[in-house]
């Protein structure tokens, strides 16, 4: 596993939230000179700087201020150049201070603090630095977002920006845990996604929180990440509905029991639904479909396409129909669509229709799961969709 990489040119001691360089200050502190022109005793106080005076490579998270035997009396911070203010907060008893808000990457800052010791003497110290670059790091976009409450299906997924070599440092520092003990293990899709899911669906009503712990670790040589961060998130009702593509019905179950057989049409012979356990990643009461932005040439263009929630990445869709109800619709009968499943609806989606009933009823993380199509299985990482790995298989992508 890599180590934390040290940003700036000393070892570091952490003490509280503050990196603390172990070689004398992130910048130098001056004391009250007097003491060299004969008796007046300089000050005890110490200032510390994490961020090394003209250092690059600067944390965005763990910068601050630190003093030892005194208290701080001033702390100003500002974008260098700019004169620009950093708002920062000051720590109990006037022993540290650090930023409001996160830094920006490749940005050059300038701190200047002052502090007084026990005797009311002085001393000052002073740092320009520039936090690590866009270049130089990493970030991972993640779902679900904190204070969610998502289905039992939702795994948690991170997509970096960049390609990760070291995967095992970076997983190692990415802990997913679930108030109902389920044991979580990540699973790696390629260099740059990193999912997180239990051998089973999450526990209906369980608490799931993952800390981020990425700041200074390095991902790929010279690449290091930048993100703190603990979010939670709640699981809700279980709610797992089965499309059946032979009788073109779909089943809602919700915490074990039936809630409604809804008719549905899938995929036409020649456009075929995919069969498997898919995880609705994304709501939109309208949207428009496009044949066009999935290969198909102009099949279709259809700009308000109701109660529509995805299932792949690829382009799969469940989602309200309003274009077939006239004449014999082909709900519940027959497959007509281009690999989506089609519910019955409106022009507009405000009536009471199955389309609208289901998009309601639907939590973003929920499963819907679809068998006896002529299709393949669904891959696992088009979309949220490692739940068609078995559990041997999902935890042999864990690099930890």
């Amino acid at each position: 596993m890599a180590a934390r990489r040290v940003l700036g040119a000393c070892a570091v001691l952490m003490v509280g939230s503050l990196a603390l360089s172990a070689c004398g200050g992130g910048a130098d502190a001056k004391k009250d000179d007097k003491g060299s022109q004969g008796g007046t005793k300089t000050s005890s106080a110490a200032i510390v700087i994490s961020a090394k005076n003209g250092s690059t490579g600067a944390s965005i998270n763990s910068t601050g201020v630190k003093v030892s035997d005194g208290t701080l009396t001033g702390v100003k911070m500002t974008v260098a150049g700019t004169g620009q203010d950093v708002p920062g907060a000051m720590g109990s008893g006037g022993g540290s201070w650090k930023p409001k808000e996160q830094l920006e990457r490749g940005t050059k800052y300038e701190i200047a603090a002052t502090a007084k010791d026990a005797d009311g003497k002085s001393v000052a110290a002073k740092s320009v630095f520039t936090t690590v670059s866009k270049a130089n790091s990493f970030i991972g976009t993640y779902t679900p977002d904190d204070g969610t409450t998502v289905g039992v299906g939702m795994p948690v997924s991170f997509g970096f920006d960049k390609a990760i070599s070291d995967k095992k440092a970076v997983q190692s520092h990415i802990t997913v845990s679930s108030s109902s003990g389920q044991q979580v293990v990540g699973h790696w899709f390629g260099s740059q996604r990193l999912d997180f899911r239990p051998e089973q669906y999450w526990k209906a009503g369980s608490k799931v929180t993952m800390k981020i712990d990425l700041d200074g670790i390095e991902g790929a040589d010279g690449v290091t990440g930048v993100q703190e961060k603990t979010v939670s998130f709640t699981v809700g009702r279980s709610q797992v509905s089965t499309v059946d593509a032979k009788t073109q019905t779909m089943t809602v179950v919700r915490d074990g029991k039936t809630l409604k057989s809804v008719p549905i049409s899938t995929g036409s012979p020649e456009f075929t639904t995919y069969n498997g356990q898919m995880v609705i990643s994304e709501k939109y009461k309208k949207i428009r479909m496009d044949s066009r932005t999935v290969a198909l040439a102009n099949a279709y263009d259809i700009p308000d396409v109701p109660d529509a929630m995805r299932l792949t990445q690829s382009g799969t869709f469940i989602h309200g129909n309003y274009w077939y109800n006239q004449g014999n619709p082909p709900f519940g009968r027959t497959g007509t669509s281009h690999g989506c499943v089609g519910l019955r609806d409106v022009k507009g989606g405000q009536s009471d229709t199955p389309a609208k009933w289901f998009f309601d009823n639907s939590l973003i993380g929920d499963v819907v799961i679809v068998k006896n199509s002529p299709d393949k299985q669904v891959a696992a990482d088009n979309g949220l969709n490692g739940w068609n790995l078995s559990w041997s298989e999902w935890t042999a992508g864990s690099a930890v």
